[in-house]
């Protein structure tokens, strides 16, 4: 039953296989099993069986709310929750308790979906592995799968035992394990350059990016003003559709979401792709790619070619631009969001009492990591009066540059662009923590931020197993609020590909084996 998609375990809430405090029940006792992933920051246990109480009773009565209603679901601690604390994984928030709800929470409560908890992430949404927040690293649930343990070298006598569990990307790492150990249904993640995609990457899910606008960032406490958009992780392409209706549409409180009403659409089933044209960009042929992924995206292009699409390669041209041009901006606007955590307000405050200068440094300096202080720096150095012509506005002149780019593909006929994600498979936590967390930003963004740029939508399907056993992820990027065709290509694809589902041995525990949504290998 947990294995089951959202439309799935909706239909059986419907038809009383099962009500939704079992439900809440049984993820609850699964989230408490698999508590080895890290992946949540707080289990709002009590709340959630309240919530799954008030829609069985909307069952018994033959009115529930929606898709949504009963289905336990999971959020980012980066997106406010009223009575439930929210901390960005920061010890500058430890312990605050927002007084109202952001707008996506508050939507999916009010369709009725069970909020089970607040997962973990890299510091303030900055990192690419979910390894840098003060509530400790998160782990991949596929380090646990049968797929990875029948392929891994047996550790030697000198290796420390359960040293080759691997990262789970970032920064949404949490959502995107909770939904891939079958904890929840569907999560929420934040996405800036990638911290959605790439953690359903690595975790074997689908990571939708909708387009900027689309979804309101009210009460998504802000990394990047000009690039943050709320992600969606489920575990297919038809359960993100179904999410994203429910999240999309103007919000008076966010004054960048579109005015247009949305239409909350369910996807065809495609069967003919002959009319499709697919962009290759050859710019994200980029130094480090690994051969498996490329081999993968290959494969990937030729499955549309065969099925009668065409299949054209095509250039970004500033695409190796992009990331000094992210990581200017990223810092510029991470210095400007961070100076509200003064210690005067809410958060954490420092009990040095000299003066008020001393109190400010003071509460930076213990609230705030290395990582986060050394963005603050980076952004504050572009702002300065004498360095912002020559960073941020240059900066500013090659975003628009990059967002013509794909304006300029897109007005030539291609409807969706098909690229890697990731440079490689999920590495091992002891690797990952060679390198710092910029340069691995650095490194691990560099396919995923354009999108972020030009305020494009874009998706992560999961694609094949890597030869040690671990997810690997396409992405699907489409044209300014085309979701639609953009889900419909990628569920297209996600049914030729047939991505087998993880075999973990804690769910089976948990799971009586109805309704599971099964796939099997067959795109390796």
């Amino acid at each position: 039953m947990l294995r089951a998609s959202l439309r799935q375990i909706s239909a059986a809430l419907k038809e009383g296989q099962i009500t939704p405090t079992e439900l809440c029940q049984r993820c609850l006792a699964l989230v408490r099993s698999t508590q080895f992933l890290n992946a949540y920051i707080t289990v709002a246990e009590e709340t959630a069986l309240k919530q799954a109480e008030e829609s069985e009773k909307r069952y018994q009565r033959g009115q529930p709310l929606g898709e949504l209603d009963g289905i336990p679901i999971a959020v980012k601690d980066n997106f406010n929750t009223a009575g439930i604390e929210t901390t960005c994984a920061s010890n500058m928030l430890k312990g605050y308790i927002s007084p109202y709800n952001a707008t996506v929470v508050q939507k999916l409560l009010d369709q009725g979906a069970v909020l089970l908890g607040k997962t973990n992430l890299d510091e303030f949404a900055m990192g690419s592995g979910s390894t840098d927040g003060v509530f400790g690293p998160v782990r991949n649930p596929w380090s646990y799968s049968r797929q990875y343990k029948e392929k891994s070298i047996p550790r030697s006598d000198s290796e420390p035992e359960n040293s080759n569990w691997v990262i789970a990307g970032g920064s949404s790492g949490g959502s995107a394990a909770a939904v891939s150990a079958f904890t929840c249904f569907a999560a929420l993640g934040s996405d800036t350059g990638g911290s959605t995609r790439n953690p359903a990457a690595h975790c074997g899910v689908v990571g939708l990016k909708p387009t900027y606008g689309l979804i309101s960032r009210h009460g998504l406490i802000p990394l990047v003003n000009s690039m943050d958009v709320p992600g969606i992780l489920t575990r297919c392409v038809d359960d993100a559709a179904v999410v994203l209706g429910s999240l999309a549409g103007h919000d008076p409180k966010d004054s960048t979401t579109v005015q247009d009403i949305f239409q909350p659409f369910a996807l065809p089933t495609l069967t003919d792709v002959s009319k499709l044209s697919i962009g290759i960009p050859k710019e994200y042929h980029v130094p480090g790619l690994s051969s498996e992924i490329l081999a993968v995206w290959s494969k990937a292009a030729d499955l549309f070619k065969n099925a009668g699409a065409k299949v054209i390669e095509v250039s970004l041209p500033h695409t190796h631009y992009s990331i000094v041009c992210y990581h200017v901006l990223c810092t510029a606007e991470v210095a400007s969001n961070m100076a509200r955590f003064d210690g005067l307000e809410y958060g954490h405050r420092s009990d040095m009492n000299e003066s008020t200068e001393s109190m400010y440094a003071a509460t930076r300096r213990e609230g705030f990591s290395d990582v986060v202080r050394g963005r603050i720096l980076s952004g504050n150095y572009f702002l300065l009066k004498q360095n912002y012509e020559d960073y941020f506005v240059k900066a500013q002149k090659v975003r628009r540059l990059i967002a013509n780019d794909f304006v300029k593909v897109f007005g030539s006929g291609i409807d969706i662009l098909l690229t890697p994600i990731t440079l490689s498979d999920a590495v091992p936590y002891v690797e990952f923590i060679k390198e710092d967390n910029r340069t691995r930003s650095t490194q691990d963004d560099i396919l995923t931020q354009a999108a972020n740029m030009a305020g494009l939508p874009a998706v992560n399907v999961p694609t094949a197993l890597s030869e040690r056993g671990l997810p690997i992820g396409l992405q699907f990027i489409g044209r300014s609020f085309q979701e639609k065709q953009l889900l419909t290509v990628a569920k297209w694809f996600e049914k030729q590909v047939q991505f087998p589902m993880i075999q973990l041995e804690e769910v089976k525990k948990h799971d009586d084996g109805v309704l599971q949504h099964q796939k099997s290998a067959s795109f390796s």
